[in-house]
C-alpha cells in the first residue's frame, strides 16, 4: 500500500506518521490489490482532525474523524475505515453467492391437431 501523509496547521510528526502507517498496513491486508492511501492530519483550535482517503481500482473511501488528541482519533478512523471495508467486501460476495444459475432456454414447440 503507498501511503502519502500531509499535515495543515500542525508541525509533522514521524511519530504519527509510523504510527498511522503501521494502522494502515493492518487494513491493506483486507485488500486483494494494491492501493493508495491519503493521509490528512489538521488542527483547528484545539480539535485535531484526520482524514483518510483510501483509493482502489474498484473502491473510494473517505473517513473523517476528530477529537482531542491524535493517536485516540487515528484509531478511531482507521476503526471506521476497516467497518466500511468489511461492508464493502460482505456486500461483493452477497451478490457473487445470490446469482442464480443460468436456465437453459426452453423452445415452445408447436403442437398440431
Amino acid at each position: 500500500m503507498e501511503i502519502t501523509v500531509n499535515f495543515k496547521n500542525i508541525k509533522s510528526s514521524d511519530n504519527l506518521r509510523d504510527y498511522v502507517e503501521k494502522k494502515l498496513n493492518r487494513v491493506d491486508k483486507l485488500f486483494d490489490k494494491p492501493t493508495e492511501a491519503r493521509v490528512v492530519f489538521s488542527k483547528e483550535k484545539d480539535i485535531r482532525i484526520v482524514e483518510i482517503n483510501l483509493i482502489s481500482s474498484k473502491l473510494n473511501i473517505h473517513v473523517k474523524e476528530t477529537g482531542g488528541n491524535m493517536r485516540p482519533t487515528i484509531d478511531l478512523a482507521v476503526e471506521k475505515l476497516k467497518n466500511q471495508l468489511k461492508k464493502f467486501r460482505e456486500k461483493i460476495y452477497n451478490h457473487r453467492t445470490q446469482r442464480k444459475p443460468r436456465e437453459e432456454v426452453v423452445e415452445n414447440e408447436i403442437v398440431e391437431e
